[in-house]
């Protein structure tokens, strides 16, 4: 039990560590003073990042889409690559093909869907949608605390029409406040298979064979129609007490606008409907 304290500790401790973005970014990114967020200041290029620190096995890099920018034609990239950030001597302008075909980098672009990779001889089946309000995220060994994953519009309206798809966590993956992530998942090869996550839904494999010998760090590029991201930290471990409460709430209400008539405080009824 000790060392499972101290295994979960150093986990946190590297989490906190690599849930911001590298000092070294394309020439269009603008990061804050936390460099927890990510905004892509001109044109619909240049917007490389990548996660401050190499990824532990596992370990989720989770981005919130922040701004759209209307008039381009494509979105938010992301994916894994063993090159150092430092040692690049310059930024690609492009992740796809650009930092890709330097070699040891594997990136997808985010559209509405997103297909897995099968494995040789293997059919690609219908991924089964856990319920929305099972707390974590099973992917292989790998045990993800899901509320923080999933990303959740704001109430509005016609709040009512839009209920079933936010029950489902099927907030469009290109949207506004929609949150993307990307891991690696040892195999028992010694290779690692890579997953993206969007808005607490696995994907699938999405890359294969990747060699776990080299330090992997995370990829985003702020591209086209994705102005802006932010840094979404997650906490390993048992789910707070608040989100236990919103996960029973969700699953007892006909759509969120219900909440409002509930005799509950007034900061759980907002956490409840969108945060």
């Amino acid at each position: 039990r000790g060392q499972l304290k101290i295994a979960v500790a150093a986990m946190a401790a590297r989490c906190r560590l690599a849930a911001r973005f590298h000092r070294v970014h394309g020439a269009n990114v603008r990061l804050d003073a936390s460099r927890t967020r990510a905004t892509r200041v001109e044109s619909f290029a240049n917007g490389l990042c990548f996660s401050q620190e190499p990824l532990a096995p596992g370990q989720i890099f989770l981005v919130e889409i922040e701004e759209k920018e209307l008039g381009w034609c494509g979105h938010l990239r992301v994916g894994l690559t063993a090159h150092d950030p430092q040692s690049l001597e310059v930024v690609p302008e492009y992740s796809l093909p650009d930092l890709v075909n330097m070699g040891d980098t594997w990136v997808f672009a985010i559209t509405r869907s997103h297909n897995r990779v099968a494995a040789e001889g293997e059919e690609a089946p219908g991924r089964a949608r856990a319920p929305h309000w099972e707390p974590f995220l099973l992917i292989e060994q790998v045990r993800i605390p899901r509320d923080t994953l999933v990303g959740r519009s704001r109430p509005g309206r016609y709040s009512h029409i839009l209920d079933d798809l936010y029950k489902m966590n099927v907030l469009p993956a290109t949207a506004r406040r929609s949150r993307i992530g990307v891991l690696y998942a040892p195999q028992p090869d010694g290779t690692a298979d890579m997953h993206i996550v969007i808005n607490g839904e696995d994907m699938g494999p999405s890359a294969r064979h990747l060699p776990t010998a080299r330090p992997l760090y995370a990829v985003v590029d702020v591209f086209a129609s994705t102005k802006s991201v932010r840094v979404i930290p997650v906490e390993y471990g048992f789910p707070s007490l608040q989100t236990l409460c919103r996960l029973v709430i969700q699953k007892h209400i006909v759509h969120r606008l219900a909440i409002d008539g509930l005799d509950l405080p007034p900061p759980l009824k907002s956490f409840c409907k969108h945060e």
